[in-house]
């Protein structure tokens, strides 16, 4: 009884009860498109996954540090995947700096050769031999094939370490590129600018679990993004009656019309947004009133801007 009770109490000691996790729990059920019975079953998954707690490495290239922001900062969310995971190195959560910091990365990498998850957030430069970035004497793209190629699994966080996301907008001179295309390893892509931090635990919980992870052409999971943003959109109705909202300060916006000829990229997106939602279940984007940007589709920036203009 005390083993079964340990992960819960580890939890508790973090601030988040029992009940909390099993709505959190509900919550994750949704974003995977599955019932609200399915809620024990997910709970039972994560448990389980925390028993195994693998080594995480995580690297931080050409980005804004959204994606780690968006987990960490989310309520629940960021407290239980650290109980799944163990955070090897993380730039933005570790104590260490400068050499201790570097330390714990070379020391990481060749305990864990092997056997560890590598999360990547960001793109990596490869004009001119990486050097738009570097990290303690090492250009990005040095550090990238130094490490990744020795995980066991590789998962991009965010669309930057994606397809290069913001970064590789035009003009690219740094010739920012997604991990996939900088160094030629296969990876499991957490689309979204910043994205659901739902569909990371999801899939890490379903890898620790042997489950297949079934990935779209793009590399995305296709729990989370094998539907369009305007599939699952409260607003759907709205847009087959063709009632839309034509300006932000129109009466139809406050009928919570549909957004498309606000330039709304739901049609063209896939993601979880209408279910997953953000900060706890609590909204999205245009469950707000502001149009879907595209922020999980490979070419976003260049593709899906202007933002504001009629598709």
């Amino acid at each position: 009884m005390e083993k079964e009770n340990k992960f819960y109490k580890k939890l508790e000691e973090k601030g988040v009860s029992r009940r909390d996790f099993m709505k959190f729990c509900t919550l994750l059920t949704a974003s995977m498109g599955l019932s609200a019975s399915c809620a024990s079953k997910v709970a039972d998954d994560i448990e389980n996954a925390a028993k195994q707690r693998p080594a995480v490495i995580w690297l931080h290239f050409g980005e804004c540090t959204g994606c780690s922001e968006a987990f960490l900062r989310t309520p629940d969310v960021g407290k239980v995947i650290l109980e799944v995971i163990s955070v090897e190195y993380h730039e933005t959560i570790m104590a260490a700096a400068g050499h201790q910091a570097e330390k714990s990365l070379h020391d990481a990498v060749k305990k864990y050769d092997g056997k560890f998850v590598c999360i990547v957030e960001g793109s990596i430069p490869t004009k001119y031999n990486g050097a738009y970035g570097k990290v303690g004497g090492r250009t990005f793209l040095e550090i990238a094939k130094d490490v990744i190629p020795k995980a066991a699994a590789v998962i991009a966080m965010g669309t930057c370490a994606n397809y290069g996301g913001l970064p590789a907008a035009a003009p690219n001179q740094g010739g920012y590129k997604g991990v996939k295309d900088a160094i030629g390893v296969s990876t499991i892509n957490i689309a979204g600018c910043p994205p659901n931090p739902l569909n990371l635990l999801n899939t890490v919980v379903k890898y620790l679990g042997g489950k297949k992870i079934d990935l779209d052409d793009s590399g995305r999971p296709t729990f989370a993004y094998g539907e369009t943003v305007h599939d699952k959109c409260p607003r759907l109705e709205h847009y087959e009656n063709e009632e839309f909202v034509t300006s932000f300060d129109s009466p139809e916006a406050k009928k919570g019309y549909c957004l498309i000829k606000m330039g709304c990229k739901g049609p063209d997106t896939y993601n979880n947004c209408p279910t997953a939602k953000f900060n706890g279940g609590t909204s999205f984007p245009i469950q707000a009133g502001h149009p879907c940007i595209g922020c999980s589709e490979p070419g976003f920036w260049d593709e899906m801007t202007p933002f504001y203009e009629e598709a």
